[in-house]
């Protein structure tokens, strides 16, 4: 099974040897590619609605992989005990909607070694979240399919007395300031080329988008200058992640 150039990194994310969930699975295909690859010894396949269950269990079946990856409907994690699963993949989805799963199915979320997150919308709330929540980020990635662009990150879950632990003190190196939350701290960090496109794609619409409206100063227009000049300032701003190595390897 071949997987979207999307799909294919949120998987590459998972670690290899750990029972996982896919949570909102729709066709199942990451289950698939892993369990089938050897990746992972076995996986629970869930969603809310039994119409893509159906599917997902249609491609389990052809891929003859019944005994490895178990079917179940789940409205997020309501579906689950607490060490059935060591990661868990959620991705496909609104922010908010992610958010919600984490949040009403925390003592589960608690018990997972990983999760790995790909949301569609609001990325900087869903940021701002796990941070605020004691998540901590070990990767971010972001790939470019179809002329969208696609974050999604690995994080660690705070634990809880269900796995016998206390709850640690995720320690980043300082509280993210807003550009990171925004684009990434980590992908900031390793310089990530697609980031880069992304961020230079931004930069050249606002510019073109604001020259289109110069001379135009009608309220509702001033309103639109002053969100988009915010939005450049950002992207220009995150560009100086990149400006900076180029100094440093000319050094």
């Amino acid at each position: 099974m071949e997987l979207s150039r999307r799909l294919q990194a949120v998987a590459d994310l998972v670690t290899a040897g750990y029972k996982a969930a896919d949570i909102g699975t729709d066709h199942a295909y990451i289950p698939i590619f892993l369990v089938k690859n050897g990746r992972i010894p076995c996986a629970i396949a869930a969603d809310v609605n039994e119409g893509p269950l159906e599917r997902a269990r249609m491609h389990v079946k052809e891929n003859e992989l019944e005994d490895w990856i178990e079917l179940r409907i789940s409205d997020g994690f309501v579906s689950f005990k607490p060490g059935e699963a060591e990661s868990a993949v959620i991705a496909g989805m609104g922010g908010s909607l992610m958010m919600r799963i984490l949040s009403e199915g925390a003592e589960v979320v608690r018990s997972l070694r990983e999760c790995i997150l790909q949301p569609q919308s609001e990325i900087e709330k869903v940021r701002t979240f796990l941070l605020e929540e004691g998540f901590l980020f070990i990767e971010e990635n972001m790939v470019e399919e179809d002329g969208k662009f696609y974050p999604m990150m690995k994080v660690r879950p705070p634990k809880s007395s269900v796995t016998g632990g206390k709850v640690p003190e995720h320690k980043e190196a300082g509280p993210w300031n807003e550009t990171e939350l925004r684009y990434g701290r980590l992908l900031l960090e390793s310089r990530n080329q697609v980031l880069r496109r992304f961020l230079e794609r931004e930069i050249r619409i606002k510019k073109e988008i604001l020259s289109s409206i110069e001379e135009r100063d009608s309220d509702r227009v001033l309103l639109r200058k002053q969100q988009l000049m915010k939005e450049l300032e950002y992207a220009e701003k995150g560009m100086e992640y990149y400006v900076m190595q180029r100094d440093y390897a000319g050094d």
